[in-house]
């Protein structure tokens, strides 16, 4: 009769006003952390009050929403164009808010039923619908821009063409893309931590499935943590601070999990051209700044920077890591074969996913009486996308092999844990 006052509160505390400081905390921290990378990159500066509309779009984009470029110049002229990316730095931070809000009241539990956990999901999912919505509505804005000097400009004063260019987001694909992205941030929390209870029926997939899922994440992370000390080394020994910070803050997973493939041997194709492109590296810039499009892999980088060929060490050494501790935190009873699996089907995973994350598109164009593209400053292209199904391949035969090779010390190390007398070989 004790237990059930005790109990009582840590279902109630499942409830609204908890949802909703989950949703405003993980859309306070997106929103902060793109409004100081767009800040770094200069979009403070752009005229009609454009910023907050920015930052709203910048974070729509964040969840997988769309944003359409738009303009209006007239029957006489005309503007196209197209934005798909995902700032990662952005996307990262939201999950990481909203999944610890999410796991928050679900602390020091066992197990928690099904409908408990739907009911709590459900809570958080009707007000992150609202502000999906409020941000859809938010993310569009136009202005004015200059068709400077030229043919463009002499057209332009010729026929009073005076081109307004901006943004808009399709409302019902960011609203359902956008919930596919928070239920996909919950189930991860889920399977993430090792502290997180599951229903009862879920319990057996916790061997296989919770240390590879937690060995993943960790992984990420530890590869944003290296590109965060590189990128600060840069800036302080290279300077353009603002230059690099607006990489860390807005698209640092996105180099950093691009690296990760790379590093593993897989290939991307891009292009960058015209005189603006998004936040990255100088080195990717002169890899893709060209006529055509450009493979990005281990060679084509090489011809550029040799040192490069470090990144398949750095894979080796933080994937053999990421093996030693998946399997020394799972049971005795796995096998290093088992682990091998475990590990090659989590790292394809999650290849597949940095590959569906990783695109970029983004292209602007403007014409004048169907003259196209005329003028640097006003049309460009910035384009990459990866080879998916080798890209997968490899985080297979990667994973294989450090998945069994990380096993083999990790049993060593279990084996004299438990050669303490009385200890069961479960350790129960």
């Amino acid at each position: 009769m004790t237990s059930h006052p005790l109990s009582a509160p840590a279902v109630a505390r499942h409830g609204w006003v908890q949802a909703l400081l989950t949703v405003l905390a993980g859309l306070l921290a997106m929103g902060v952390v793109a409004a100081l990378g767009l800040w770094a990159a200069g979009a403070a500066d752009l005229p009609d009050g454009a910023f907050p509309p920015v930052v709203a779009a910048t974070v729509v984009t964040a969840v997988g929403g769309t944003v359409k470029l738009s303009g209006d110049a007239g029957g006489l002229a005309g503007t196209e164009g197209g934005l798909t990316v995902m700032p990662l730095s952005v996307t990262l931070t939201g999950a990481l808010v909203v999944g610890l809000g999410f796991l928050c009241p679900l602390r020091h539990r066992a197990v928690a039923g099904a409908p408990e956990l739907a009911g709590w999901a459900a809570r958080i999912a009707a007000l992150w619908l609202l502000a999906l919505l409020g941000l859809a509505f938010g993310a569009r804005h136009t202005f004015a821009i200059s068709l400077g000097e030229g043919a463009l400009g002499d057209l332009g004063d010729l026929f009073g063409v005076r081109p307004e260019v901006g943004f808009t987001t399709d409302v019902l694909p960011t609203v359902l893309i956008g919930l596919v992205w928070l239920a996909g941030v919950l189930v991860l929390a889920l399977l993430v931590s090792r502290g997180a209870p599951l229903p009862g029926g879920l319990l057996r997939f916790q061997t296989s499935v919770r240390p590879a899922a937690h060995a993943m994440v960790q992984l990420l992370l530890a590869y944003v943590v290296v590109a965060l000390l590189i990128a600060l080394a840069v800036a302080a020994v290279r300077g353009r601070p603002a230059e690099t910070f607006a990489v860390i803050l807005l698209g640092l997973p996105n180099v950093a999990w691009l690296a990760l493939t790379v590093g593993l041997g897989a290939t991307w194709d891009g292009r960058v051209n015209g005189p603006f492109g998004l936040p990255m590296p100088h080195l990717l810039d002169e890899v893709l700044r060209t006529p055509d499009i450009s493979a990005l892999n281990l060679g084509t980088l090489a011809e550029h920077d040799g040192r490069v060929w470090w990144l398949p060490v750095v894979a080796a050494v933080l994937l053999l890591t990421t093996a030693f501790v998946m399997a020394a935190l799972s049971p005795p009873r796995v096998r290093a074969w088992q682990h091998a699996v475990h590990l090659a089907v989590a790292l394809a995973l999650t290849v597949l996913m940095i590959c569906l994350l990783g695109r970029i598109s983004a292209r602007l164009g403007l014409s004048v009486l169907g003259i196209g593209d005329l003028g640097e400053g006003l049309s460009g292209q910035v384009l990459l996308r990866p080879r998916v199904w080798g890209a997968v391949g490899l985080g297979l035969l990667w994973g294989l092999v450090t998945g069994f090779l990380g096993a083999l010390p990790a049993r060593r190390v279990r084996r004299r844990g438990e050669a303490a007398p009385g200890r069961a070989p479960d350790g129960s």
